[in-house]
């Protein structure tokens, strides 16, 4: 009679049996790692949404109130920024909306939505879609009267969509200044739409002539409208330069902000 140690072994008995370097239990340790090192950056993420969405926002709020010029990185941002008039704006229309909050709406996500974006047939600055409503802010003197606005832009560079915000004086004409806050540009070349010396450049650059016309040009050479509207090109960034010029262009004209700006100048707002 068979003794009774030389049963046949079940599969976890044979597992536990095989050597420590067995094919076996290094890919079930290897395995078991992943499960649990996925696990373990799963739950992190889900604990640090609420932090990243209030540091995104924050992130946000400074790069207004820096392209506004008004930032103080000594005071408290939430504080400096309710200095803000924020709206949600159809741009169709160029009037303001109620019906979405301007501290939720989110822009991007409504460019996926259907019925609230459009889908682009003539789209120079390479977007896809556009949504039909994006959250502006106004900045008022003490007086009350509009001291600059602030518009959200982006389009599409060399390697990625550049986001950033454009601020305009109360004219409506005159640009204060543009800042980027996300970008995937090359390091050197079309990442200096990042340079403080560049974007020192767009103040005081003219966007449209006095019959209306744009005229505003980001190139290597003035244009013959004057080098008031003038932005030099990004030195050996000539793609980067072309999708910056063609998203500002895109964005203050009719399809974007033209019908907002107009109603600004006639003093509508």
């Amino acid at each position: 009679m068979a003794d009774g140690n030389d049963a046949p072994k079940g599969a976890i008995a044979r597992f536990l049996a095989a050597p420590a370097d067995s094919v076996g239990k290094t890919v079930f340790v290897a395995v078991a790692l992943c499960l649990v090192a996925s696990m373990v950056v799963s739950a992190a993420a889900v604990a640090l949404r609420p932090l990243q969405q209030v540091n995104a926002l924050r992130d946000r709020q400074i790069n207004i109130l820096q392209v506004a010029g008004i930032y103080d990185p000594t005071a408290d941002v939430a504080e400096s920024f309710a200095a803000f008039e924020p709206h949600v704006l159809e741009l169709a229309t160029g009037e303001f909306t109620e019906e979405f909050d301007p501290a939720t709406f989110d822009q991007r996500s409504a460019a996926d939505d259907p019925a609230l974006s459009v889908d682009l047939v003539d789209d120079p600055a390479g977007i896809g879609r556009q949504s039909r409503y994006v959250t502006v802010y106004i900045l008022r003197d003490d007086a009350g009267e509009i001291e600059r606005v602030i518009l959200p832009i982006h389009g599409y560079g060399l390697w990625s969509t550049l986001y950033g915000y454009i601020a305009l004086e109360s004219d409506g004409n005159t640009i204060y200044g543009l800042q980027f806050y996300e970008h995937a540009e090359t390091p050197g070349l079309g990442a200096e739409v990042d340079n403080p010396r560049w974007r020192a450049e767009w103040r005081g650059t003219l966007l449209a002539d006095e019959n209306g016309e744009l005229q505003i040009s980001v190139s290597k050479t003035v244009p013959p409208a004057g080098p008031e509207y003038h932005i030099d090109a990004l030195a050996g960034a000539t793609l980067t330069t072309a999708g910056v010029n063609n998203l500002v262009n895109f964005w203050m004209g009719e399809s974007g902000y033209g019908p907002f700006l107009d109603r600004l100048k006639a003093g509508d707002v």
